[in-house]
């Protein structure tokens, strides 16, 4: 006999392994995890400087800017997102941090994404690291290309003490936005 569940049902129960399979992703784990980590995010960072070449004097007179080479979201009515990357200081690799985001409402779809948080001024780097759990506000600046149009440093993004920028999108999920993820400091050895 089989069981009908109601579609809401479904829904929390998709959302749910969607979320659990997440939650199990991890872009480093195993042996050298630091190391092919690190890998990944100097090939974030040399994409980005490769296809928004305008994006280099902002990365370079940052305080401290902080890469997520590979987010990973889904959801069914309930989604999450999961990621892990690099704070880098001066282009060297200073903290580790894991990135989640659990979302509710009409969705349905997958998909992977890269971002940046540049951090431009010394208290925008300091709150960040001095806050366990720091959460992306809705109301951060978005630096995101358009239709292949250079995206970087003008006047309104290098007045805002955090800049993201979000690329190299991939899937079947309409939009991608950091707002509601929260970044956790993490040791190598736990990953």
């Amino acid at each position: 006999m089989t069981k009908n569940l109601s579609p809401s049902r479904r829904s929390f129960i998709a959302g749910g392994m969607a979320t659990a399979l997440l939650a199990g992703c991890s872009n480093a784990v195993g042996e050298n995890a630091a190391a092919r980590l690190d890998a990944r995010v100097n090939a974030t960072r040399d994409h980005l400087l490769q296809a928004y070449p305008a994006t280099a004097p902002m990365i370079q007179n940052a305080r401290g800017v902080l890469y997520m080479p590979l987010m990973t979201e889904a959801g069914i009515g309930f989604g999450g997102a999961y990621g892990q990357g690099a704070l880098r200081i001066n282009d060297a690799t200073v903290d580790y941090y894991s990135a989640t985001q659990a979302s509710v409402g009409f969705q349905i779809g997958a998909q992977q994404y890269a971002h940046v948080l540049i951090f431009q001024t010394p208290e925008s780097l300091s709150n960040f690291r001095n806050n366990p759990g720091w959460v992306a506000e809705a109301g951060a600046y978005y630096a995101l290309p358009a239709g292949g149009q250079a995206m970087g440093a003008d006047t309104i993004s290098v007045q805002q003490p955090v800049v993201a920028m979000i690329f190299g999108q991939s899937g079947l999920m309409a939009g991608a936005t950091i707002a509601g993820t929260k970044y956790t400091r993490i040791i190598p050895s736990t990953f």
